[in-house]
């Protein structure tokens, strides 16, 4: 989980500010010392830390904040506010041409995600109206085309590639005239990388962005790299200027530093983040929120909009009534297995809640739900339509099979109908309780 060491730390320290009651001069200035050895732990640039550390003491020793009623609250609340500063302040939106034909020049270095990262852009774009269309602008790499190509097949887009050419500049001028021909808005060129910045790929990336003059070039950066990520940004945005960086894997960087160093070492903004493989496993990326998601302060606005974009007003109605009617089905029980994993899963949504920290998750085997979830599917997958409709025919018979079927032993299955009927309960309850609006949760936030 990204930032996870980071949090857990940072939790620690304000939890003993919190103890205390009233602040001194000295626990405030022993809390900075845990803050600066913690963001160090986390692989946060040094001089990055050294002024992050110093602008919150100056700020937390104000007598505002030693007098008042709250010391150890006033001081969360200067460091949120330090660390959506350092992130960038306010989310740094993709930025479109104009003319409305946009031109995207991905760069980044081998390894990093960059092809993969072009398709989940496309997916992004499609998803907000655009119609994108993806270039084979890398020439070097073994099967760079080919990866593309399945790459564009995965999200529906048209990849636009030529062969038997080793002009890069080329390619992308003549898939300029091509998408524009066949009423393409977005083009993604996703170009070569190299091990390491060198003056070779900087002169390839200087001439592509010189014939097709991008809307906005950029980077894509691998969060687990930490400062070599940095650096890299920083070697990029001297040599091409970047408009922007797209960091991947952040959900597999458990101490976040290179997320927490980047705006300020390069002065571009983090406009999207990678959390996870799947092509819609792409964010905007907002410090607020992450700054909040760090302080254990959880992420309420993802999370309502998590539950947004998988919400089906017609189905959420269709599933009211069948509850109120008592016919909520394990085929219905099903579907909300599965709308639970587009929303990101247990661990992702755990995480998004206001209150859940990392200490109270250490006790919930997270991976366990997971596994329990893929075993419920198994289970009922394995039935017939007739046996998911009316569960109360699953005599022993029936559940033998449908046991030997899934995999999984006649108890996982009694279990299981044990939490389908407890959860069946629940629902009742909860639409019958007089103060239900069903789109309650959702107003205000449309």
């Amino acid at each position: 989980m990204a930032f996870e060491g980071l949090s857990e730390k940072l939790q620690g320290i304000f939890k003993k500010l919190k103890g205390k009651g009233v602040l001194t001069e000295t626990d405030i200035n022993e809390a900075m010392r845990e803050v600066k050895l913690a963001l160090l732990e986390a692989d946060v640039n040094f001089k990055v830390v050294k002024k992050f550390v110093d602008s919150v003491k100056e700020k937390a020793l104000g007598q505002d904040v030693l007098s008042s009623l709250t010391p150890a609250q006033q001081v969360i609340k200067i460091v949120n506010d330090e660390l959506v500063a350092l992130m960038g302040g306010t989310n740094s939106k993709l930025t479109y041409s104009p003319t409305g034909f946009t031109v995207y020049l991905m760069a980044g270095l081998q390894g990093t995600g960059k092809t993969t990262t072009c398709g989940k852009l496309a997916n992004y774009l499609k998803k907000n109206g655009k119609r994108p269309m993806l270039v084979a602008c890398d020439v070097y790499r073994p099967a760079a085309i080919d990866q593309l190509e399945i790459v564009g097949k995965s999200v529906d887009v048209p990849v636009f590639t030529m062969r038997d050419c080793k002009d890069p500049e080329f390619i992308a001028e003549q898939a300029m005239k091509e998408a524009k021909y066949k009423g393409y808005d977005v083009l993604i060129l996703d170009t070569s990388g190299r091990l390491h910045i060198d003056d070779e790929l900087m002169d390839e990336l200087v001439r592509i962005k010189k014939k097709t003059k991008p809307h906005e070039i950029l980077l894509v950066v691998d969060a687990m790299m930490g400062q070599d990520a940095v650096n890299a940004a920083h070697g990029f945005n001297q040599m091409l200027g970047i408009d922007g960086i797209i960091m991947t894997k952040l959900d597999g960087d458990t101490r976040g530093g290179a997320a927490l160093s980047t705006k300020a070492v390069t002065g571009r903004p983090i406009k999207f983040i990678g959390v996870g493989e799947k092509f819609d496993a792409l964010e905007p990326f907002h410090p607020d929120r992450m700054a909040s998601r760090i302080l254990g302060m959880g992420d309420l606005l993802s999370l309502i909009e998590k539950a947004q974009e998988n919400y089906d007003e017609k189905k959420a109605s269709e599933l009211e009534k069948k509850i109120k009617n008592n016919d909520f089905t394990l085929e219905d029980f099903l579907e909300q297995i599965g709308q639970i994993k587009k929303m990101g899963g247990l661990t992702k949504l755990i995480g998004m809640i206001p209150g859940i920290n990392n200490n109270a998750l250490k006790d919930v085997d997270l991976e366990d739900g997971e596994k329990e979830f893929r075993q419920m599917e198994a289970i009922i997958q394995s039935m017939t339509i007739e046996e998911r409709r009316n569960p109360s025919i699953l005599n022993a018979s029936r559940r033998k099979r449908i046991a030997a079927g899934s995999g999984q032993s006649v108890s996982k299955i009694n279990t299981m109908i044990k939490k389908y009927e407890d959860a069946k309960k629940m629902m009742k309850q909860f639409t019958n309780a007089p103060k239900f609006k069903r789109n309650r949760m959702f107003k205000g936030f449309q």
